[in-house]
């Protein structure tokens, strides 16, 4: 089975193009686009996991309810 990769296009700066090829020589990287793929791609999981750890699970909400309630902070 043969995957197709979809991209599309975004424009960045021609000073920052030249920053980013200068940054990635002798590195593993082949070309500009495939580094800033995966700094995107660092940064979104970044976020994700942020958010991960902001929400609470339902059972860590009624752990924190349940104290508030031996405290008498809530009824």
């Amino acid at each position: 089975m043969t995957e197709t990769r979809k991209h599309t296009t975004v424009s960045i700066p021609t000073q920052l193009h030249k920053k980013i090829k200068g940054r990635i020589e002798g590195t593993g990287f082949t070309s500009v686009s495939d580094y800033v793929t995966f700094v995107l791609r660092e940064v979104i999981a970044s976020l994700e996991e942020e958010n991960r750890d902001e929400a609470f699970t339902h059972k860590e909400e009624e752990k924190v309810k349940q104290r508030l309630k031996a405290l008498g902070y809530i009824n």
